[in-house]
């Protein structure tokens, strides 16, 4: 079954459903994007979602989305889709048809919701630390931008090393985030997570695990990566899944108790409410 894809207020079928070649979205990477999960049909944490949206499109100086229209896409396409235990929502909203270079078209920007199904992710995961940074001093830190060659890069990197997710430093030779996810780590029996001035992203199931599991936010090196009694990785489509191996090395538990208490509640609290 093709699920129609909504383009700019309009449902269109897969085949159908284009942008410009001189979208800067592709041309230059001068979009943002987020990454729902659906469950059984339903959205979860859409608003919080659609609020970092609007949030990265303010931090590139690009146009306000329309985040009521987008609900409505996002609701459209998930009742023209199958009622999948596991789907995503990926929703891409960029400056729109623009010259052959960096500078901005005024053609107007272009948002487009697309709904697929969603594998579960395995109960454990090995992660492999990359040798090139994240610059927390940048002009997109912390923004969740199209311009994902870095990431898209790290992940061959990571899995040609048998690992499954990538795991970035900063330029302080803090511990930063994956590719796609938050990571936490518990050391003397303390959850912590990097800070966001460290960089990484302000993720919802970051956001979420920390009001409802507890955890500190907290700046560390690199090696506390190595040395940690558990580690985890959070994200929209994983939740909280245990970190097995870093290059290798295999942490003592996965999971261990924390990350398993941290599991237990937030699938009771996301399965309570599906738009906290």
């Amino acid at each position: 079954m093709s699920v129609p894809i909504w383009v700019n207020g309009e449902l269109y079928e897969p085949g159908k459903a284009v942008v410009s070649v001189y979208d800067h979205g592709l041309m230059v990477g001068d979009g943002v994007f987020e990454t729902i999960k659906a469950v059984n049909g339903e959205s979860f944490a859409l608003t919080r979602h659609l609020d970092r949206l609007a949030l990265s499109a303010k931090r590139m100086d690009l146009p306000e989305p329309d985040v009521a229209a987008i609900a409505d896409g996002v609701r459209r396409c998930l009742a023209a889709a199958p009622k999948w235990p596991l789907a995503r929502i990926r929703i891409t909203y960029t400056s729109g048809p623009g010259p052959l270079g960096s500078d901005r078209g005024s053609a107007g920007t272009n948002a487009i919701v697309i709904v697929g199904e969603q594998a579960p992710f395995p109960a454990t995961a090995d992660v492999t630390v990359v040798p090139w940074p994240r610059n927390e001093r940048g002009a997109l830190a912390g923004v969740k931008s199209t311009s994902y060659g870095d990431n898209a890069k790290a992940l061959a990197y990571a899995k040609e090393r048998g690992g499954a997710e990538a795991i970035f430093e900063n330029l302080a030779d803090n511990l930063c985030e994956g590719t796609g996810s938050n990571i936490f780590i518990v050391t003397g029996g303390r959850l912590i997570t990097p800070t966001l001035s460290s960089g990484c992203l302000a993720g919802v199931t970051r956001a979420l695990t920390l009001e409802w599991c507890g955890g500190e936010e907290v700046d560390v090196p690199i090696s506390a990566l190595y040395e940690a009694e558990e580690a985890f990785l959070t994200s929209t489509t994983r939740d909280i899944q245990p970190i097995r191996a870093v290059d290798g090395k295999v942490l003592p538990q996965a999971p261990g108790p924390i990350t398993l208490e941290a599991m237990k509640v937030f699938a009771e609290r996301s399965a309570a409410d599906l738009d906290p």
